[in-house]
């Protein structure tokens, strides 16, 4: 199995941190991740009007995931974040950097009017190798 991660000639080069289009190689066991919000595990919203503080949680959460399936921010392929407020963008931005890394996977970033909690700001899901 492998994963190539380009930005192919005929589209932009990413100003973020991500890349336009993530190549599987068959063979390999995919990981759909739902939507993942600001909860503890007690399923309490962590930091309630802080982006930091959720997208901190968040990505919590995500990691307990991706290590259940012996997974990595590294094997992320795909993901889509859902966001309130587009000018907390460089919180995020900063906590995303924090765990991914080096990784740049395929990425859609959508703003919305609210998500399934209104103290949730943020929500995020993945598509990860196993």
């Amino acid at each position: 199995m492998s994963v190539k991660m380009s930005n192919p000639s005929g589209v932009t080069v990413p100003n973020g941190h991500y890349s336009q289009a993530a190549l599987v190689s068959r063979g390999a066991d995919l990981l759909f991740i739902s939507g993942q919000g600001p909860q503890n595990i007690a399923g309490e919203v962590v930091g309630v009007g802080s982006m930091s503080a959720q997208a901190e949680q968040i990505f919590k959460n995500l990691q307990a995931i991706l290590e259940a399936y012996s997974s990595s921010f590294e094997k992320v392929i795909k993901t889509t974040i859902y966001i309130t407020d587009m000018s907390l963008l460089e919180e995020f931005a900063a906590i995303r950097l924090k765990y991914y890394g080096a990784a740049k996977p395929a990425s859609a970033l959508v703003e919305v009017t609210g998500l399934v909690d209104p103290d949730w700001m943020l929500e995020v899901e993945l598509i990860a190798l196993v």
